[in-house]
Formats: C-alpha cells, structure tokens, sequence
C-alpha cells in the first residue's frame, strides 16, 4: 500500500514538474518574441529617424565636398536668382489689373464727368494700364492721334519696368551650370595630376577629384533648373500683362474717338 502511494506521489510530482516547466518555456518564449518586437520597433524608429536626419547631413556633407569655391559660387548664383525671382513675380502681381472692369469704370466716366472724372478713375488704380489710360487721357487735348502716341510711347515705358532685371535671372540660369562644369573640370584635371605625381593608375587617387567634378556639375544643374521655372513663369506673367496692355489701349483709343463724336 505504501509503495502505491510512493508511486502516485512520484508520478503526480514528475506531472506537475512537467506542466511548470513547459509554462515556464512558454512565458519565456512570449517575453523573448515582446522584446525583439519592442527592439525591432525602436530599431525602425531609429532607421527612420537617421533617415530624415541623413537627409540634410548628406547634402550639407556633399556640398562641402564640392569645394568652397565653386560651391560657393553656385550658391551664390541661387541667392541672387531667386532674390530677383520673387522680387518681379511679387512686383507682377501687384502690376495686375482687372482690364474689363477698368475699361468700364473709364467709360462710365467719360460719359458721366468727362476726361478729368476718367483721368481721376486712372489714378485711383494701380498697374501698368491704368498710367497707359492716364497719359492717353492727358493727352485727349491734342487730339486722338496725339494721345495714341502718348499710349504707344508710355506702353514701352511700362514694358520695360516689367522686363526689369529679369534678365540677371537668364544670366545666373546659364552661369551657374557652366560653374559646375568649369568645377568638373578642374576636378578632372585634379585626378590626372595626382596620377602623374604617383606614376600608377589608382582608383583612390581619381575617386576624389572625380567626387568633386560630379558634384559641382550636380548642385549647377540643380539651381540651373530651379531657376529656369521661376524664369518661364515671370515670362509667362510679362507675356499676360503686355497683352492686356496692347487690347486695352485699343479700346481706349475707341473710347477716346466715340467722347469725341
């Protein structure tokens, strides 16, 4: 009888051990697959993290890569083209004006008050039509051909306030390529020069000039191009606003000719 009890006990013991054991291997193996979760989720957090931060290191890091010189100058070019760039686009939307709703105004005018209430509307609004109408009124005095002048003469005036310095922004769009090819070829020559120094073809002795001539010729390309898309919209703009100009001054050379009948 004892020896059965000896044997139930043994065998409930050795159970027990083996239900406490494979719990035990199973909350190990669930506190092991959380912190390798945890661990991949935080190294993600860091990769995304370095990434963002890489980003601006690595263009801060490149560019200094390039040279002071060049770079410098490519950057330079930049600055300047998109001062001027934003300067005019500012300045063109400003020089805007709602062409059908001043033609209507000065009509009304004329037909209410005469020249003085039309030349009063002018001033009142701001653009390059607006002083075309002014001085094409100023000018009713001496006659329609005379103001026609007047209007004709004036146009350019305004013409050329709209076309001002957008020729620097065409000066740096092809500057600053030129720049970084006048880079790449220093660089060049750089690499050939440390070839001839050390009488052996090495690639650790090209790989730095070649590194410098790249990315000179990159960073001019790129600000060739950022500039290039300011340049055609300002030129778009001028286009717009010179033939609302020329369409305006016709209908007021018809107004000014219907007040005088």
């Amino acid at each position: 009888m004892k020896r059965l009890f000896s044997i139930l006990a043994i065998t409930g013991m050795m159970a027990f051990g083996t239900v406490n054991a494979n719990t035990t291997a199973n909350i190990t193996a669930s506190i092991a697959a959380t912190v390798a979760s945890v661990s991949q989720d935080e190294a993600a957090t860091d990769d995304v993290a370095t990434e963002d931060l890489g980003f601006h290191q690595e263009l801060k890091t490149r560019f200094i890569e390039g040279g002071p010189g060049f770079m410098g100058i490519v950057l330079l070019c930049l600055i300047l083209g998109l001062a001027i760039a934003i300067e005019r686009i500012i300045f063109l939307n400003l020089s805007t004006t709602n062409t059908k709703k001043l033609t209507q105004d000065v009509e009304d005018a004329l037909q209410s008050g005469g020249v003085e209430a039309a030349k009063e509307v002018c001033r009142n609004t701001k653009g390059p039509v607006a002083s075309i109408f002014y001085q094409g009124l100023d000018r009713t005095d001496e006659g329609v051909e005379a103001a026609e002048k007047a209007v004709i003469a004036y146009g350019g005036v305004q013409m050329g306030q709209l076309e001002k310095n957008v020729s620097w922004i065409s000066l740096f769009i092809a500057l600053a390529p030129m720049l970084g090819f006048m880079g790449t070829v220093i660089g060049m020559i750089q690499a050939f020069d440390k070839i001839e120094a050390a009488g052996d073809m090495q690639p650790s002795l090209v790989a730095g000039g070649i590194k410098v001539a790249l990315l000179t010729t990159v960073f001019g390309l790129i600000v060739a191009i950022i500039l290039q898309v300011f340049y055609n919209y300002i030129i778009a703009k001028i286009d717009s606003i010179v033939n609302d100009m020329e369409d305006a001054s016709i209908t007021l050379m018809d107004l000014l000719i219907r007040h005088k009948k």
